[in-house]
């Protein structure tokens, strides 16, 4: 059986036998379109140790998880009263692998190392850039609503690259934001009135569907990174919150959803 070799691209071999002769067919995945949502509100306190360990070490994962070639791409936001206009950083990887498929064994191992040797140097730059956003501070009067609604034009926009997308969020998911006066859209404040239930969750989150649905933010991969101690009382850590979360986030589409 002949191997092929695609360069930068994830393949998967699979062979069959028909009337006595072998067939592989390549199945090649899509890139990967990550997306980092920044709880930038005085909510949530990176300086804290706890906080910034499991935030950094979730950047790194994240990173190492979904950067694998040539044209994976890594947004990062800041969630703060004006999400979707606060897009702190951009990558879009562009390391690849020389075409080997000729090539003897010996240099396809040395063209292979060569790949992952500047792989590698590529994420250790975009880990940097993105610690060093973990760590800003928003000292602004944008700290004081969080817009997480405002994501998902966001995400509707990155799934209509076709790529497959991956959309993490690093914030405690207080949606808080004030009506605007004279505005027929609903809004939630979770600071001021979360939900009691997970009945009562699911209920709001049936009713914002409606007013959210024009968004189609196609079916991603959603992950919500909590900044709480796995000690923290339902009163810090309310599961009547992401219980919110996941139900909207399911009615709207997503393929998977995640806490933790």
């Amino acid at each position: 059986m002949k191997k092929l070799l695609l360069f930068g691209l994830s393949v998967v071999l699979a062979t069959g036998c028909s009337s006595g002769d072998e067939k592989t067919k390549a199945v090649v995945s899509e890139p990967v379109y990550t997306l980092v949502f920044l709880d930038k509100t005085r909510s949530v306190d990176v300086n804290q140790a706890f906080v910034a360990g499991k935030y950094k070490q979730a950047l790194s994962d994240i990173i190492d998880q979904n950067i694998r070639r040539k044209g994976d791409k890594l947004e990062i936001y800041y969630i703060h009263e004006n999400t979707s206009k606060a897009r702190a950083l951009s990558f879009t990887a562009r390391t690849e692998m020389e075409d080997v498929s000729s090539a003897s064994p010996t240099d396809r191992e040395a063209a292979q190392t060569e790949f992952e040797l500047m792989l590698k140097r590529e994420k250790a730059t975009i880990r940097q850039r993105a610690l060093q956003q973990l760590a800003e501070e928003n000292e602004g009067a944008s700290n004081q609503s969080t817009d997480i609604w405002a994501s998902l034009p966001v995400i509707t926009k990155a799934s209509e690259t076709g790529a497959t997308v991956k959309v993490y969020y690093l914030s405690d998911m207080l949606e808080s934001v004030k009506a605007k006066p004279g505005s027929e859209e609903l809004r939630r404040d979770f600071e001021v009135q979360p939900p009691q239930s997970n009945a009562q969750a699911d209920d709001w989150a049936m009713a914002d569907k409606e007013q959210l649905k024009r968004y189609a933010i196609g079916n991603p991969d959603i992950t919500m990174i909590l900044p709480f101690a796995p000690n923290a009382s339902a009163k810090q850590n309310n599961p009547a919150v992401t219980q919110y979360w996941e139900t909207l986030f399911t009615e709207l589409g997503a393929a998977s959803i995640e806490e933790r």
